[in-house]
């Protein structure tokens, strides 16, 4: 009677362990086969470099992925329109949405807490950690202010060469600075930006004009016209168009002006006169983001970068952030080593960017100030940047 129970016993764990081998293979085999639908809303369309820029991490993630993501995308969606346009992705049955302009942040987090069951990334947001906290809600962003600072010592030594030449003086290392709206993304930017230049060229000032829009070709272009008016021989931007480059390029009939871009390589547009670009590269999260849905993973333990609870981010080691071809035409001799060297002292802690003797003062407070001789550390607590100061003496604000 022992040796039938026992029998019985074997029998019994032998079903369940076929049974749970079956479950598990049909599950694994559900998963693997399963189309998964991503909903992306974009600020506008693959005529603007910085939406391009996400294009082609769309267009990666369908050659990795293949016939296993189908995307929905929206383009040019206005930020009064977040809403309606997220809700059409969740009717459309998406399981992960992405957005890619930081005013869809308010409106996506509000929604994700709608629909637990779907994840929702968002690009360059800063409140995945605010309350209500909700798990399902993420955020992401390059650690873009050491391209900034790359692409500055670009522009820096392009100064040095033209000090060196007699073709300006010292006093003549005037940057201009086309920037979209005054914010710590922007301001980090190009304060790092300037911080790079002077690395070189100490005696480099900067005047940021701001457009007030993220993406207006014609009002980019007049105020990188208008810097160069002023007496400034190195224009660079955080705006969304081509409109800066195009104006070094069309003035270098009268004056040469150099141009350092951003999101994407402009030299095509300015072949004369644009030195080099830096983007962010959004791949590495996006893929990963993919790939943990598709495979019932947690996004946020399973992308690589710089954690922060359901906040990631990364830089140049990476491989989040990326510096674009240079234009060895026009750049100052030495300019690809001296590349290589500022890149390698980042990617080992030998450079800290924003440290140096500087006092910053806070745009909207002129009480709450930052001594930068001790060193900012940004990005430390998050992917979004943080620094907000405007650097005494060496930056002008001009509406």
């Amino acid at each position: 009677m022992k040796r039938n129970i026992v029998i019985t016993i074997i029998s019994a764990a032998a079903v369940l362990l076929v049974f749970s081998l079956f479950r598990f293979l049909m599950d694994k085999k559900e998963r693997t086969d399963r189309v998964l639908k991503v909903g992306i809303i974009y600020e506008g369309d693959e005529s603007t470099p910085y939406t391009n820029n996400f294009i082609h991490t769309q267009q990666a993630i369908e050659s990795q992925f293949g016939d296993k993501v189908v995307f929905v995308v929206k383009n040019n969606v206005p930020e009064e329109a977040t809403a309606d346009v997220l809700n059409e992705l969740v009717e459309e049955k998406c399981e992960l949405i992405f957005a890619n302009s930081y005013g869809y942040a308010g409106e996506m987090k509000k929604i994700a807490g709608e629909h637990p069951d779907i994840q929702f990334c968002q690009a360059t947001g800063d409140n995945a950690a605010e309350t209500p906290f909700y798990e399902n809600y993420h955020t992401f962003m390059g650690e873009i202010y050491q391209g900034r600072y790359v692409t500055g010592v670009v522009a820096g030594m392009k100064l040095k060469e033209l000090i060196d030449s007699g073709e300006i003086s010292k006093e003549e290392a005037k940057i201009g600075y086309v920037a979209a709206y005054s914010c710590a993304e922007v301001v980090s930017g190009y304060t790092a930006f300037l911080l790079g230049v002077r690395s070189v060229v100490d005696s480099a000032v900067m005047t940021v004009k701001y457009t007030n829009t993220w993406g207006n070709y014609y009002q980019e272009k007049v105020c990188a016209q208008k810097l160069i008016e002023e007496g400034c021989v190195v224009i660079s931007q955080h705006s969304d168009t081509i409109g800066p480059a195009v104006a070094c390029e069309e003035n270098r009939a009268s004056k040469t002006v150099f141009h350092v871009g951003y999101n994407q390589s402009m030299i095509d547009v300015a072949p004369t006169t644009s030195l080099i670009s830096s983007k962010i590269n959004w791949t590495p999260y996006m893929s990963a983001a993919v790939e943990a849905v598709l495979t019932g993973k947690d996004i946020d333990q399973y992308v690589k970068g710089n954690k922060h609870k359901n906040d990631v981010g990364g830089g140049l080691e990476e491989d989040w952030v990326q510096i674009l071809e240079l234009n060895s035409i026009i750049a100052a001799d030495g300019t690809d080593e001296k590349i290589d060297e500022v890149i390698r002292d980042i990617k080992r802690g030998d450079c800290e960017v924003f440290k140096g003797n500087y006092i910053g003062v806070n745009p909207e407070d002129e009480s709450d100030t930052c001594d930068l001789s001790e060193g900012y550390k940004e990005n430390k607590d998050s992917s979004a940047p943080t620094f907000f100061y405007i650097l005494k003496d060496v930056i002008t604000i001009e509406q």
